[in-house]
C-alpha cells in the first residue's frame, strides 16, 4: 500500500482560494476511483499541534497507489496523475508551490474516522531506517482546554529534538481533529523524544489518564520517495531515502 502527503503553499494574495479549495476539491477526490482514502488538511504554524493556522499552507493525504515512472515524473505529472487535472490546474493557476512525500506504512495502531485506512500493518519492525510518523486524535469536546494548555511546551520541545528533520502539524477541523507529521533520521531519534523527554511523557500519561481522545491514530512509515519543493526546498533533498 502506498499513502501520499502533498503540501501546498499559495502565495499570500490568494489565501481566500485556499480556504475555497477545501470545499471544492474533496468533490473531485470523491469521484477518484484511484483514491481509496484522502483528507484534506489545513497546517499549523509550529510544525505540530497548534491551533494558529498557517492560512497559506495545506494539505493533502491520500492512500492512492501510483506505478513508479509516475512517481519519478516531475511535480506538475505527478500532482496531475494524484489528483486529476482539475485539482493540478487549480494549483499551477494559483501558482502553488507543491511538495509530495511517497510512504509505506509499516507500523501503527487506532483508526481514522472508524476504520483503519493504512490495511493491516504491524505493531512493530526491526525497520530503523529514515522514518515518517502520523500522530492523529480527536479531542473530546470537554477535554480541550486541558489539551491545548499541555501542547505547547511539547511542540517548543520537538522542534530542537535531536534527529528530527522536519514536521508539519495537520488537521481536519480546527481546535478538534489534529494531527503531527513528523520525520526522523531512524526510529531511535524518534523514540528518544517520544520516552525520553520528560514533558512529553507527562502529556501521553495525562492524555491516557484523563481520557482526552474519542479517537486516535498512530502509525509510522518508511519514506520512498520526494519531489517537488516547499518554501523552496525539499525538507528531505540532503538525506538518503529508499
Amino acid at each position: 500500500m502506498q499513502v501520499t502527503l502533498t503540501i501546498i503553499r499559495y502565495p499570500k494574495k490568494y489565501i481566500y482560494f485556499a480556504l475555497l479549495a477545501m470545499a471544492i476539491h474533496r468533490f473531485p477526490l470523491w469521484f477518484n476511483k484511484k483514491i481509496s482514502f484522502f483528507k484534506l488538511l489545513g497546517c499549523g504554524k509550529n510544525g505540530t499541534f497548534d491551533k494558529n493556522p498557517d492560512w497559506q499552507q495545506w494539505g493533502i493525504l491520500t492512500v492512492n497507489p501510483l506505478p513508479k515512472e509516475i512517481i519519478y515524473g516531475n511535480q506538475e505529472k505527478v500532482i496531475a496523475e494524484l489528483y486529476g487535472s482539475f485539482i493540478s490546474s487549480w494549483f499551477q493557476f494559483f501558482k502553488c508551490e507543491t511538495w509530495t512525500i511517497y510512504l509505506k506504512p509499516i507500523e501503527g495502531h487506532g483508526t481514522w474516522d472508524g476504520t483503519n485506512p493504512f490495511g493491516k500493518i504491524e505493531k512493530a519492525t526491526d525497520y530503523d531506517g529514515p522514518i515518517a510518523i502520523l500522530t492523529r486524535a480527536t479531542i473530546r469536546i470537554n477535554k480541550l482546554n486541558a489539551f491545548w494548555k499541555n501542547v505547547n511546551g511539547v511542540a517548543e520541545q520537538m522542534a530542537t529534538a535531536e534527529g528530527l528533520i522536519t514536521s508539519v502539524g495537520v488537521g481536519e477541523m480546527p481546535f478538534i481533529k489534529q494531527a503531527t507529521f513528523s520525520i526522523w533520521d531512524n526510529k531511535e531519534s524518534m523514540k528518544k523524544f517520544a520516552y525520553q523527554m520528560h514533558q512529553h511523557q507527562e502529556v501521553i500519561k495525562k492524555t491516557r489518564k484523563e481520557n482526552w481522545y474519542s479517537e486516535d491514530m498512530f502509525v509510522r512509515f518508511i519514506p520512498l520517495h520526494t519531489s517537488g519543493t516547499i518554501k523552496g526546498s525539499d525538507p528531505l533533498g540532503k538525506i538518503k531515502i529508499n
